[in-house]
């Protein structure tokens, strides 16, 4: 093993420091939010809530899981996360193999249309216009369609595709197969780092946005966690938390005393990590695939 001098050693202590204040910054914001969601809102009402909750309670969570609409829009943010995921990647896929193959004419005039989208949009109000004149206002799909295609997942898909040796599609062609077994059969089976990768970016694309349902949905039982998180953090919407814990009949009066430690802020906080573990704790178990998925992205055609 090589020898460090002093100043490696100092130089290798200051950069440990610097990675230590670094991930306790990105860190403390979420896990601050862990605490207060456990502990009373009453007690988090005095201050001074830092890393561990000084009345650990579980009646935050009470309170969200008794609104029904939590429970509506979890339902929706994931089935969103995936029958989304599952359709983008692959008619994402399919763009992709079209353009890498060299024989399409005009593949390079395709390109440069797809790659003018990712600078220049339609716009939200012709979006919005195009939108309701096909429909899709108030349905679910609206959440689906519009993002089925993502032009630069599109170009990693292309640029992995074009990396991969051309005899594979050319030997299934030969046999009789079609493009789209080629893809299906062939080329998709062996591109399974960059599928889990694409797949992990457009999942977390799809349960953590929230913009579309808001201007598309109307309908509350369509609108999914993270738009209604949204709204808890804007609106009143907390009171009616609390009021549906308590209930209107007289056998749930018994339950007033699960409420009175709760307050708006512990309330949200219980919210927000409701809509935020879920996706988190898949994290641990991908994390690979990010750096494959840069590595892929980077590689020259």
């Amino acid at each position: 093993m090589m020898k460090l001098s002093a100043g490696d050693k100092v130089l290798q202590v200051f950069i440990y420091i610097l990675m230590l204040l670094l991930g306790f910054v990105t860190l403390y914001p979420f896990w601050n939010s862990l605490v207060i969601s456990l502990n009373s809102g009453a007690d988090t009402a005095l201050g001074g809530i830092t890393f561990w909750p000084r009345s650990p309670t579980l009646d935050n969570y009470e309170v969200v899981f008794r609104d029904s609409r939590i429970g509506q829009a979890f339902l929706i943010s994931a089935l969103r996360t995936v029958s989304g995921t599952l359709l983008s990647v692959l008619f994402t896929a399919v763009l992709a193999y079209g353009l890498s193959r060299h024989e399409l004419m005009g593949r390079k005039y395709y390109m440069v249309f797809c790659v003018v989208t990712m600078y220049f949009s339609g716009g939200l109000i012709p979006t919005f216009l195009l939108l309701r004149e096909f429909g899709m206002m108030d349905t679910f799909w609206v959440l689906i369609i519009p993002g089925m295609i993502s032009v630069y997942n599109m170009i990693i898909f292309r640029t992995f595709f074009l990396g991969l040796p051309a005899g594979l599609a050319e030997s299934a062609r030969i046999d009789g197969c079609n493009h789209i077994g080629v893809l299906i059969r062939i080329i998709l089976p062996i591109s399974g780092p960059v599928v889990a990768t694409l797949s992990l970016f457009t999942a977390v694309y799809h349960w953590n946005e929230w913009f579309s349902a808001s201007i598309y949905i109307n309908n509350p039982n369509l609108i999914p966690i993270q738009t209604l998180l949204k709204q808890i953090l804007n609106s009143n919407i907390v009171t009616d938390q609390l009021l549906q814990a308590i209930g209107t009949n007289a056998a749930a009066q018994d339950r007033l005393s699960l409420v009175q430690t709760v307050t708006s802020k512990s309330l949200i906080m219980a919210t927000t990590m409701v809509a935020t573990l879920p996706i988190v704790l898949v994290y641990p178990f991908l994390q690979k695939y990010f750096v494959k998925g840069v590595l892929i992205g980077s590689i020259k055609e």
